[in-house]
């Protein structure tokens, strides 16, 4: 996995009343980089769930669903107890993402349920986190009380840009 690209890169997308919301450039470069269309046209694939702990969800490369679930069935074999009880809401959570393409301008139909969980609006801030984008809500995002006070400024940022004030 040496040659996968990581997520680096941050910006506030408009959603508008059917879902749809554009992937910001330096995110998208990666994420069709990492999971190219075998067709060799712009675009590709994202999949999108709800974050395991915080409110907001979480986007990846087709690629990256390997690396997760070695990673649970590590953790899997970590914690199980002695009578062989495991407790599967971990792999629920982290596996509840669904597939959805995006085309060659970062435009993807943002699923309804993810949306629906994160509390996202009219505004989706996007957060390359490493292996993963994270996907928050603006208001929802600046009312956790755990989220870096930096990607609190970077949002208040972005939506002053927009000429929103939260």
């Amino acid at each position: 996995m040496a040659s996968r690209g990581r997520y680096q890169g941050h910006g506030i997308g408009l959603v508008d009343d059917k879902g749809r919301v554009a992937i910001p450039n330096a995110l998208r470069t990666t994420l069709a980089a990492n999971a190219p269309r075998p067709d060799g046209k712009d675009g590709g694939t994202i999949i999108i769930g709800p974050h395991e702990v915080q409110e907001c969800l979480v986007a990846y490369d087709p690629a990256y669903v390997e690396v997760k679930a070695a990673q649970l069935d590590a953790h899997e074999a970590e914690h199980t107890a002695a009578d062989g009880s495991y407790d599967y809401n971990i792999q629920r959570r982290a596996m509840a993402g669904e597939a959805v393409p995006f085309d060659g301008s970062g435009r993807f139909i943002m699923p309804a349920f993810p949306r629906f969980h994160a509390n996202i609006g009219q505004h989706a801030f996007f957060f390359g986190m490493n292996n993963r984008i994270e996907i928050w809500d603006p208001a929802t995002a600046l009312a956790d009380e755990t989220l870096d006070k930096t990607v609190k400024k970077m949002i208040r940022f972005y939506m002053a840009e927009k000429g929103v004030q939260l």
